[in-house]
């Protein structure tokens, strides 16, 4: 037998992957019976450990033949080919996704205990299993990880047949296996206990993996709400901001850490499915949000108010007062997450005496319409822009020289364009926003200052 069981398993691959002990690495188990062999790798890399949970789109007559493939995020891969060879419609691909992504939200919930995924964007991720059979399984799990905005994409397994081994080297920047078996029956017959996984070993696992990261240094401050918590308060309000009144919906979870105002020049941030799904990120990480309307629909339909950056700033300040006075909200610290013009604005209601704000985050934002407040602004401050987005990301490198913060950074999301429109792209934003909203809303933090630049390497 090569392996004892999936312990002495990780361990070995653990000594096959010592050189990538100094770079920034994730590794992610596939559940659940990847999850013991992730954890060894984990624990003599010093990395990181997450779950990454996949599910096969199996064509309807041929369940085991792969047409695609779902993540977490949102993330969908299609083998249209396929789906048009085998004749698949429409309505049963929509089935056939409906019902395992209700069943890849449930392994989710269960395992992460309804935290947000550990992020991905610009690092080097190691996607680890006990062997590989087919290796469907383990392609779709490499082509989820690399729609989440990882840079290098490494598949470690134990063990599995060479023509598999082989087949997956066009799916993953490298694979590492152990030993190739030809006369491959079962990934069972190369361990002496293949006992069966449970739930409950995986969340024990990533628990005790989780407690490592925390008090390592630099470690991310988090205290993730459950997702089956009920949140505190979670309706529409209306806002008077001087002569209007504006709409908002405010979500506050229990425990909450700290609230983020999200800031969106066009007048569509309550709606727009993108700050939503970036908000309900932050929810699930014990963040509270509130998502609120700029403008009034009169208002939005004249171009020129989506350019009055004194106008937005001046309603985004009474919006915050008005948040400062909530119960649910009353001594913690606020953030501003802002897209587009609502980036400017927020960088000039920042930059205002005594805005006390703990951190900002522009997504794809115009800080050049903020040039002559950017000197003033002292709060930590992120710029998320697109590897793909040349004439923002100019804009935000320039604004970037001209912030007063003692910690500035630009992450640059590969392959993505001003709206975060491809696969991965987005969720790589709600992970980069919420650990910075963490890192800055943490009583005590201290955070080395700098003004650094993280992401595609093809844009710097």
């Amino acid at each position: 037998m090569p392996f004892k069981d999936r312990a002495d398993a990780g361990r070995r691959l653990a000594g096959c992957l010592q050189r990538f002990r100094d770079e920034d690495v994730v590794v992610l188990g596939l559940p659940r019976g990847g999850v013991p062999v992730a954890y060894e790798v984990a624990e003599r890399l010093g990395a990181p450990l997450d779950v990454i949970v996949v599910r096969k789109l199996g064509v309807p007559f041929q369940p085991e033949l792969a047409m695609g493939a779902i993540g977490e995020g949102g993330v969908r891969i299609i083998d249209d080919d396929l789906v048009s060879r085998t004749l698949v419609s429409d309505e049963e691909l929509a089935a056939v996704e409906a019902r395992e992504r209700a069943e890849l939200e449930r392994r989710a919930r269960r395992f992460r205990g309804g935290g947000p995924h550990t992020p991905l964007a610009g690092r080097t991720v190691i996607v680890v299993d006990d062997g590989v059979a087919t290796g469907s399984t383990a392609r779709a799990a490499c082509g989820v990880a690399r729609a989440h905005g990882a840079a290098r994409v490494v598949l470690a397994v134990p063990l599995g047949p060479p023509d598999s081994i082989a087949e997956l080297r066009a799916d993953a920047d490298e694979v590492v296996c152990l030993e190739t078996h030809r006369w491959f029956v079962a990934i069972g017959q190369f361990y002496a206990d293949f006992s069966q996984v449970t739930d409950e070993e995986v969340t024990g696992l990533l628990a005790r993996a989780g407690a490592r990261s925390a008090v390592a240094p630099g470690a991310p401050q988090s205290v993730p709400a459950a997702a089956d918590d009920p949140p505190v308060r979670d309706e529409d309000v209306a806002v008077d901001a001087g002569l209007v009144r504006l709409v908002a919906h405010l979500s506050v979870p229990e425990h909450a850490l700290g609230a983020v105002i999200f800031v969106h020049g066009s007048g569509s941030s309550r709606h727009s499915p993108r700050n939503r799904y970036v908000a309900t990120v932050l929810n699930r990480a014990g963040l509270a949000t509130l998502l609120f309307d700029l403008l009034t629909p009169g208002e939005e339909h004249d171009r020129a108010n989506v350019f009055d950056i004194d106008l937005l700033a001046r309603r985004l300040v009474d919006v915050t007062d008005w948040l400062r006075k909530q119960t649910e909200i009353d001594g913690l610290p606020i953030g501003y997450f802002g897209a587009s013009t609502g980036a400017a604005a927020a960088l000039v209601a920042a930059a205002r005496p005594g805005g006390d704000v703990a951190a900002v985050v522009s997504r794809g934002g115009r800080p050049d319409l903020a040039e002559r407040r950017l000197a003033d602004v002292y709060t930590p401050t992120l710029l998320i822009v697109g590897g793909h987005d040349p004439v923002v990301l100019a804009l935000n490198r320039h604004a970037r020289t001209r912030l007063a913060a003692a910690e500035t950074d630009i992450a640059v999301v590969p392959g993505a364009t001003h709206l975060f429109e491809e696969p991965g792209a987005l969720p790589a934003v709600a992970d980069l926003a919420s650990s910075w909203f963490l890192r800055h809303f943490a009583p005590g933090c201290s955070t080395p200052p700098g003004r650094r630049e993280t992401g595609d390497p093809q844009a710097n």
